[in-house]
């Protein structure tokens, strides 16, 4: 580990002098004409975006306000640039998540191209929005924005904490936390939210003085991926068998997830990488693993449904006696203390006068 530190010193230095340009106007920023929120994190990998994004589109749409995500589309494959995802599209030329926030989220424009100040021109042209989503937006200091959300989770603030890559999955220093406009810390269950857990939070967070908001996973219901039938539960017939199989960074959060909602864990859970791209080889294993584990019913989060959705409608020669469910989410927000304001106030507040 004491080899990594000095290239991570000099990664952390190099990261520092780039938002220091942005800060001063030597590299350029745009500013899109109407409020723009960003969300993204400080480490590699996933700390709930995805989620938080789609909470966010909600919360726009509940508010009649017409929103444009900006994505860069890690693995998307799009025809042309920027790309307007449309619910029908692809995997392969969406990105999953992308293609996720689409089909969960229809009045919203899900737009992907890696030059994202690009992207938020053409959809002023095309839509005139009010208002603007930076996905994964922490580092892209290309388009301005008016809240800047840093999502964190326990072990950013505990063994994680100052590792900056290559010595660990932080992407900068801790001095780049300080511009956040709040911070956003996921929990795999709220009820951790005790004294002795905040009081620990305060010793990293509490020089940057900003407000501090929880999050965790909140299941919705479970769809199945052939036909679209939801539920709160797996039928009486799956006997509470089923298996969990899941390719996105925080595998461990996605079975507490399944556990808490369906009452029971998985007689067995496999994770793949992150973004995983599934295969007709992937399902006709999963179909066997599922058979030795004495279950016709497997369950995935919904960023893998949109790929195994394809797979199951291109390979009709798979087994069809499988059920195969999506576990859809959201996200729960909590106050960090009592009499803190909640999330969606505070968010209504900043917004207000942008």
């Amino acid at each position: 580990m004491r080899l990594l530190s000095p290239p991570a010193a000099l990664y952390s230095a190099l990261m520092s002098l780039r938002a220091a340009a942005y800060a001063r106007g030597v590299l350029p920023a745009w500013r899109p004409p109407k409020p723009c929120v960003s969300v993204g994190n400080i480490r590699w990998g996933g700390t709930g975006k995805t989620p938080v994004c789609s909470w966010l589109l909600d919360w726009a749409a509940e508010r009649n306000k017409q929103c444009v995500l900006l994505t860069r589309g890690y693995r998307a494959h799009p025809s042309r640039l920027p790309f307007l995802v449309e619910p029908d599209a692809s995997p392969h030329e969406a990105g999953d998540e992308p293609l996720l926030l689409a089909r969960a989220n229809p009045a919203a424009k899900i737009v992907v191209d890696p030059q994202r100040a690009r992207a938020g021109k053409w959809a002023v042209a095309t839509w005139q929005p009010d208002l603007f989503l930076l996905d994964d937006g922490f580092q892209h200091m290309a388009v301005a924005r008016d809240v800047n959300l840093a999502l964190l989770t326990l072990q950013d603030l505990e063994t994680d904490w100052n590792r900056v890559v290559p010595s660990g999955p932080w992407r900068e220093g801790p001095s780049a936390l300080s511009r956040a406009d709040a911070f956003l810390i996921k929990l795999p269950d709220l009820d951790m939210a005790n004294a002795d857990l905040r009081e620990r939070i305060n010793q990293r967070l509490g020089t940057y003085e900003k407000p501090i908001f929880f999050f965790t996973p909140q299941p919705l219901r479970l769809t199945n991926i052939r036909t679209g039938e939801a539920r709160s539960c797996l039928p009486d017939q799956a006997g509470q068998r089923y298996l969990l199989f899941s390719g996105v960074a925080d595998p461990l959060s996605v079975e507490h997830t399944a556990s808490s909602f369906l009452g029971r864990k998985p007689v067995r859970f496999d994770a793949f990488a992150d973004h995983h791209s599934f295969s007709s080889a992937n399902v006709a294993r999963l179909i066997q693993k599922a058979k030795a584990a004495n279950t016709d019913h497997l369950v995935c989060t919904a960023k893998d449904a949109v790929k195994v959705r394809n797979v199951l409608a291109q390979d009709q020669g798979q087994d069809q006696k499988q059920h195969w469910w999506s576990l859809d989410m959201s996200v729960r927000f909590a106050p960090f203390s009592t009499g803190a304001p909640r999330f969606e106030d505070w968010l209504e507040r900043r917004l207000s006068p942008a």
